[in-house]
């Protein structure tokens, strides 16, 4: 199977993978670290969808998305952290002042899971904020070590994933997710900007 992960432009393919079955349910669509919680709990139903699709026509776009052929398979949101809630959440420590981007959310379709496509997430992630001059990525996983964690909750990653794609852990947070503490990981990208692009 060769997964390609391409930025996150098309709103159609990034409903396929977060959107409900339902067009009025209220769900996440991957908001809540993005925008302000009040606009957060202001958008309901079928808005919150609209709100992804002008994300979805805006540059940068929200994120990645992985691909199975033309099937989308798998989301990730990545962005600067500055445009996220992360710029102000006290349990998650600012390392530095870079102008560091966030890697927040991993998400692979159900019915595709256990092929590797969580890792093609996190490496085209990389590659997305690499090539818009992202000095630093970060992300904030579930230190889990060899414990289940419930599907719903494993949306933040896991630390050795991210480990697995080159991350450091570069600080301990408050925050605890489906009972297990998150950690703060970091991959330096300076040094490797423009690398890959022809």
């Amino acid at each position: 199977m060769s997964i390609d992960v391409r930025p996150a432009g098309d709103f159609e393919d990034v409903r396929a993978v977060l959107g409900p079955k339902s067009p009025g349910a209220n769900v996440c669509w991957c908001l809540s670290y993005r925008i302000p919680s009040r606009l957060n709990n202001e958008l309901r139903g079928p808005a919150r969808g609209e709100y992804v699709a002008e994300l979805c026509r805006a540059q940068p776009p929200p994120g990645v998305l992985a691909y199975d052929g033309d099937e989308p398979v798998g989301w990730a949101a990545v962005a600067p952290r500055a445009d996220t809630s992360f710029a102000r959440n006290r349990k998650i420590p600012h390392v530095d002042d870079l102008p560091v981007w966030s890697l927040w959310c991993v998400r692979v379709r159900p019915g595709h899971r256990k092929q590797g496509i969580s890792h093609a997430l996190i490496a085209g992630a990389v590659a997305f904020a690499r090539d818009r001059g992202a000095p630093v990525i970060e992300a904030y996983p579930l230190d889990n070590g060899d414990a289940k964690v419930d599907l719903t909750m494993a949306y933040a990653g896991l630390r050795k994933n991210f480990e697995r794609a080159g991350f450091v852990h570069a600080a301990d947070t408050t925050s605890v997710l489906a009972g297990h503490p998150r950690v703060l990981m970091r991959l330096d990208l300076r040094g490797e900007v423009g690398l890959g692009r022809r």
